[in-house]
C-alpha cells in the first residue's frame, strides 16, 4: 500500500477509541500485567504514546515543514513514560492520549499539505535523512504495533490458564 495522508489518518484517528475500548475500567490485574521481565505493561504503553504525542510526531512534523536550515529531531525520553505510568490511572492515561491525539491530528489537518510536502526531510540522528511521508508512515505502523503489544500482553495474562488450547493460539507463543 502506497503512503496517503487520509489512509494514514484513517489509523491514527482510531487507534484512541480502539485502546480505550480495550483498556477503559479494566482492573488493575489486565492493566499492570506484562510479558515478563523487560516488557511494558497495557498502562506503560498508553503512558509512552502520550509522550510521543507530546516529543515525538507533531514536533518532527513542525521540524520538517519549518524553514530551519538544521532540521534535526531530538531523541525521545524513552524511559519518560514510567513515571506517567505510575503516577496516573488507566482512564485517565486514556482520556489523555485521546485529547492530545485530536489536537494532533486538528494541527497535521491544519497544514494544509500537499505531496511536495511530504517529500520535505530532517536527519534522524539514529537512522539519517526521514521524509514527512516516512515520519507519518512510521506514526501509523507505531500506533499498530502497539496496539498489538496491548493485545498480546492482556492474552498473555491467561497463558498459563488456557491449558492445551496454547497450541491454538499464536498470540500466546
Amino acid at each position: 500500500m502506497e503512503f496517503t495522508l487520509p489512509a494514514s489518518l484513517e489509523i491514527l484517528e482510531r487507534t484512541p477509541a480502539v485502546l480505550s475500548a480495550m483498556l477503559t475500567g479494566l482492573s488493575d490485574n489486565w492493566a499492570n500485567g506484562n510479558e515478563g521481565a523487560n516488557t511494558w505493561t497495557p498502562k506503560e504503553v498508553i503512558a509512552h504514546l502520550i509522550v510521543c504525542e507530546n516529543t515525538n510526531w507533531m514536533p518532527r512534523v513542525r521540524i520538517i515543514l519549518s524553514d530551519e536550515r538544521n532540521k534535526v529531531f531530538e531523541p525521545i525520553g524513552m524511559d519518560a513514560h514510567f513515571e506517567i505510568a505510575k503516577s496516573n490511572s488507566t482512564d485517565t492515561l486514556l482520556t489523555e492520549f485521546v485529547r492530545l491525539r485530536q489536537k494532533s491530528i486538528t494541527e497535521l489537518r491544519g497544514f494544509n499539505l500537499s505531496e511536495a510536502d511530504f517529500e520535505k526531510s530532517a536527519f534522524h540522528p539514529k537512522i539519517a535523512e526521514v521524509s514527512l511521508g516516512q515520519l507519518i508512515a512510521a506514526w501509523v505502523a507505531h500506533d499498530l504495533s502497539h496496539i498489538t503489544q496491548v493485545s498480546r500482553t492482556l492474552a498473555q495474562q491467561y497463558k498459563n490458564e488456557v491449558g492445551p488450547f496454547t497450541e491454538f493460539l499464536k498470540i500466546l507463543k
